[in-house]
């Protein structure tokens, strides 16, 4: 979702109606790609020059992963929003279907005609009601001014969407699983390849993007790609929006140019509460490695930034802890939320988050043993990479870079039993709260 709708419709009443929306723009690519006829070929072309990554934590070039649809192949195709957001930390997605649905429908309704789909799917986290509410009533204007249908504005291009609430799973975030349970199965990842775009919902080729990442497209193509591109960096082109939380005066949504520093963006949030020290953030969610407060300073915000600091961008939630977060208490929650949400198909993952989480909550009560952090590292090491999904590595991570930036605190809890920053422990649970808020 680019700058000129986030601005422009805060300024009315309802910002998340058609009105608002038609009133900043909104429409005016999707009419021109009918009335043009304007070729596929020229959209992805667009959307490559502007280095659209993915927004839901992969960073996955979106014109190339619309370039692998076969979409002059037979049969029918689909678009499938991941509207999911269960990853602590992150609510974004949210905002984006309270505040602005159309820019999201708009820019699913591009995605169909570019890989040939006539069918779309939102798929929304089953906590998410009143997002779901509003994007259905977007879905009614659209289809009232007609956006979408049979027929487009007398066009011959057909398109339809429709929206499906989700039960709440973290693992139906991961595509496949989310595949899954769209057509009605339990949620788990399928084995790759075959890839979603030779072989996806209802085994017919499929292409999944991020509710951030549609809902830039419309911006985009009514701009062009080098507007977009510059509004960033090389390889990171654009804006992106930063979920905010933890010890922050102000935590939000922030969106910001790619490539800006994260003391701005701290700043913007208002800085650390209480005027505590900066101790360590988790850049992109609970599944990524935490990065040391100090080497955050000098980071910007952007894929490549971020992945030289040693942890990953993701969707964007940043998570902030001052020097009372009790940094063993909060991997114990992270880790019992990914043995919790394990889906339980894979060994390692179904059987080592149980691990994880069972020594870490036994280091954190006083009961460690000194050979704990090196059989923790070694376990991750085990599960990760082995998996057929990411929840390995989300849960294997965070553990592995904890130990490695603050094993100082792990073993004093070893030593000890109790915690190195006394009284405040409780601070880390409330940490972690406020990010998966």
């Amino acid at each position: 979702m680019a700058n000129e709708i986030c601005f422009n419709t805060m300024h009315l009443e309802k910002p998340w109606t058609l009105e608002s929306y038609l009133s900043v723009g909104g429409y005016q690519a999707w009419k021109k790609i009918l009335a043009e006829k304007t070729p596929p070929e020229e959209i992805i072309a667009e959307l490559k020059t502007s280095a659209l990554r993915g927004r839901g934590g992969a960073g996955f070039p979106t014109g190339l992963k619309w370039s692998f649809m076969p979409r002059n192949s037979p049969g029918q195709k689909y678009i499938v929003c991941n509207s999911d957001e269960g990853e602590p930390g992150t609510f974004k997605d949210r905002d984006i279907l309270r505040y602005n649905p159309h820019a999201l429908i708009e820019g699913m309704a591009i995605a169909g005609y570019t890989i040939g789909a006539t069918v779309g799917y939102n798929y929304m986290r089953g906590e998410f009601w009143e997002p779901y509410d509003r994007f259905e009533g977007a879905l009614e204007e659209a289809r009232r001014a007609g956006f979408l249908g049979k027929n487009i504005m007398g066009s011959g291009v057909d398109f339809e969407l429709h929206s499906h609430l989700g039960a709440g799973a973290y693992i139906c975030g991961e595509e496949t699983a989310l595949l899954e349970s769209l057509e009605g199965k339990k949620g788990q990842p399928r084995f790759k390849p075959p890839f979603p775009a030779s072989y996806g919902l209802y085994g017919r080729p499929t292409t999944i993007n991020n509710t951030e990442t549609l809902a830039s497209v419309p911006l985009i193509l009514k701009n062009g790609g080098r507007w977009f591109l510059e509004l960033g960096k090389p390889n990171n082109g654009g804006t992106k929006i930063f979920s905010v939380s933890g010890h922050v005066n102000k935590p939000g949504n922030y969106e910001v140019a790619m490539g800006t520093p994260f003391s701005r963006l701290l700043e913007m949030a208002g800085g650390v509460s209480g005027g505590r020290k900066l101790k360590a953030v988790i850049p992109g969610g609970s599944s990524v490695p935490v990065v040391p407060g100090d080497v955050m300073m000098g980071v910007t915000m952007d894929y490549d930034s971020i992945a030289k600091a040693g942890s990953m961008l993701g969707a964007g939630s940043v998570i902030i802890m001052d020097d009372t977060t009790c940094m063993v208490r909060l991997l114990a929650r992270i880790a019992h939320f990914y043995y919790e949400e394990s889906c339980g198909q894979c060994t390692p993952c179904r059987e080592g988050t149980g691990w994880l989480s069972r020594v870490i909550h036994r280091i954190e009560h006083g009961q460690g043993k000194q050979d704990d952090l090196d059989m923790l590292v070694d376990v991750s090491n085990k599960i990760q990479g082995r998996t057929i999904c990411a929840l390995g590595d989300a849960a294997a991570l965070p553990v592995i870079s904890f130990i490695k930036h603050f094993r100082e605190e792990f073993q004093y809890h070893i030593d000890h039993r109790q915690c190195m920053v006394g009284h405040h422990a409780g601070h880390a649970s409330a940490t972690l709260r406020a990010g998966a808020a």
